[in-house]
């Protein structure tokens, strides 16, 4: 890890190592950048990610891009109807002396890809709640430890395909960031496919260890940040609960229920890597938009009225904001 003279300095080399990262991502993701920004702040949060989107919008390929610029172990995980919670976590076997022994799964990795993760039913989805939350595994009454630092980076097909099971609300609420993607532009899918198509292939270069993403990742969680953006992201949070003294008529009439603490310790998490990335020392109300709807869009269900009405997640969370 570089040593850093002082807080200012070491704010400084995060967003560098971030403009690097980028730059490196960028030989393989073509556009994305909205997407690119907020799985790197998820990292730098110690958060994980869900990317929703139909399939062909390299989704896969920027997670294996992003594993390559990162000097971190990597496990791609497909999620299909048969996968059993022992096809991720590991299992006990028996070895030549017929002793007991641990085999570790996939899951045991820096980064874990979790491709199509609604493809399996919920009982292997929730396989990944401990090591979301505690890092670690639980088999047969002994805990195994995650080294980290560890990301599940999941992606997801839109929920109406057929054969996708929705994740359950507990599983969901681990996930820091729920990140959309789009097609890319007109100019942008010329590009991909000028690249794709030709028999030039691009190298990713490894330019930061896991030493220093947890550097960086406490550093984050050292940044000042003032009481009156705090207030705003638990008011917005709040505003999301319909029987919450605070929520307005539009969440009462249009939300089934809102978000919950873990929504406003990411909004605030999220706010300060957000400033770092833009050269600021400590982030302002401007920061919580930036991030509010890949952090608050999966924690929030509207309800029939809503759905009726054609009122979606985010045009819900832009009234909020």
């Amino acid at each position: 890890m570089t040593e850093f003279k002082n807080e200012v300095e070491a704010a400084d080399g995060l967003l560098k190592a971030y403009k690097d990262l980028s730059k490196e991502i960028a030989k393989v993701i073509i556009g994305q950048e909205d997407t690119v920004r907020l799985l790197l702040t998820a990292i730098f949060c110690r958060g994980h990610c869900l990317l929703i989107g139909v399939p062909g919008l390299a989704k896969t390929l920027l997670i294996q891009t992003v594993s390559e610029a990162l000097d971190l172990s990597f496990n791609r995980i497909q999620f299909t109807p048969d996968l059993m919670p022992s096809d991720i976590l590991g299992a006990e076997t028996l070895d030549k002396e017929r002793n007991f022994k641990f085999v570790k799964g996939p899951v045991f990795a820096n980064i874990v890809l979790a491709d199509e993760i609604n493809r399996t039913p919920p009982k292997t989805q929730a396989a990944l709640l401990e090591a979301m939350q505690e890092y670690a595994v639980t088999i047969a009454g002994q805990q195994y430890i995650i080294e980290r630092p560890f990301f599940v980076l999941a992606t997801q097909n839109p929920i109406e395909q057929e054969g996708t099971y929705p994740l359950p609300e507990a599983q969901l609420d681990r996930f820091m960031f729920n990140i959309n993607l789009d097609y890319p532009t007109y100019q942008n899918e010329i590009d991909i496919v000028k690249a794709t198509t030709s028999d030039i292939e691009q190298t990713v270069n490894n330019i930061m260890s896991g030493q220093e993403i947890m550097e960086f990742q406490h550093l984050v969680r050292q940044v000042p940040i003032a009481d009156n953006v705090v207030d705003y992201a638990v008011n917005l949070v709040h505003k999301t609960r319909p029987n919450n003294e605070l929520a307005p008529q539009l969440t009462k009439d249009y939300m089934e229920w809102g978000a919950g603490p873990r929504a406003s310790q990411f909004l605030v998490l999220a706010a300060k890597c957000n400033a770092l990335i833009n050269g600021k020392y400590s982030p302002d109300i401007e920061d919580i938009k930036a991030i509010a709807k890949p952090t608050l869009r999966h924690r929030i269900v509207r309800n029939f009225k809503a759905e009726a009405e054609g009122m979606t997640i985010d045009s819900l969370i832009e009234e909020l904001l």
